[in-house]
């Protein structure tokens, strides 16, 4: 497929850029830089600002078939950028008529009763960013979308095995993360679920055949 992952150039996205294009996609690699090359004939940058309008956007999404939303602040404009951002990328894909959505998100955004958890209580404000991003693709637009929503993201190598519809936050090596996303795009079975993860003991496939 051809596939455009905004936020291409964070820690989830730099890794989720290669992964595709080793499954053999093209992949429009969106980032608000515009100098940027790519050494692989299978990815092109291309420059999505999520503070445009969605008409900008779009006009960059070329002719993607779907679209990854791995883009974040850090913090540092949850408004704009965590929440309208992705607002506007879902906006744009509409205009395009692109149906295949899928969001990386945080555990338990959509439960705000388990904001209080572990290292959840220091994230409330990003938390409530994601709350209404996620809200929005549900409620608000006609995309085929998956949710994923981890915990922690670490930098440890991936086991290829995770737990899903977890009670409790828990650390997430980037790479599973990576491939559970891809995976999602190949899973038709994950089209209108949300997610929630964490390192577990199912092989990837399983656990997302078994939703």
């Amino acid at each position: 497929m051809k596939v455009l992952v905004v936020g291409a150039n964070g820690r989830v996205g730099s890794h989720l850029v290669n992964k595709l294009v080793e499954n053999e996609h093209f992949v429009y690699a969106g980032t608000r830089k515009d100098n940027l090359r790519s050494t692989s004939k299978n990815a092109r940058y291309v420059h999505i600002d999520l503070l445009a309008s969605p008409d900008v956007i779009a006009e960059n999404m070329h002719d993607a078939e779907a679209i990854f939303f791995v883009a974040g602040s850090r913090g540092k404009d949850l408004l704009q950028v965590d929440l309208n951002g992705a607002v506007n990328v879902m906006r744009a894909a509409e205009s395009k008529n692109i149906k295949r959505f899928i969001m990386l998100s945080s555990v338990f955004s959509l439960e705000p009763d388990k904001w209080n958890q572990a290292f959840l209580k220091d994230l409330t404000n990003y938390n409530i960013a994601k709350h209404f991003a996620d809200h929005w693709l549900i409620n608000n637009t006609k995309l085929d979308y998956t949710i994923v929503q981890p915990g922690v993201l670490k930098e440890n190598p991936g086991s290829g095995k995770i737990d899903v519809n977890i009670d409790h936050p828990g650390e997430n090596a980037i790479e599973n993360v990576v491939d559970t996303l891809v995976q999602s795009l190949q899973d038709h079975n994950t089209i209108g679920k949300v997610i929630t993860m964490s390192d577990g003991k199912t092989p990837i496939a399983d656990a997302l055949r078994n939703l």
